[in-house]
């Protein structure tokens, strides 16, 4: 299977930000969905949010070189 780079886009809003905090990831998937589920997992951990609370605002294929 060919592996594709995903360019996702979108912001984390938590009650206690004082406003959203934004992110920008670049992530290596076999599948559109696998990478979603990466920058879930990812930014869930990290900033102990929910999906709920994680806003996918736009997900690109990049070139991969």
């Amino acid at each position: 299977m060919m592996s594709k780079a995903y360019r996702i886009r979108g912001k984390i809003m938590k009650k206690h930000f004082f406003e959203p905090l934004l992110f920008n990831s670049l992530i290596v998937a076999v599948k559109e969905e696998h990478a979603i589920e990466r920058v879930y997992t990812e930014l869930g951990s990290r900033h102990r949010a929910t999906r709920k609370q994680i806003d996918i605002q736009s997900i690109t294929e990049e070139k991969v070189e």
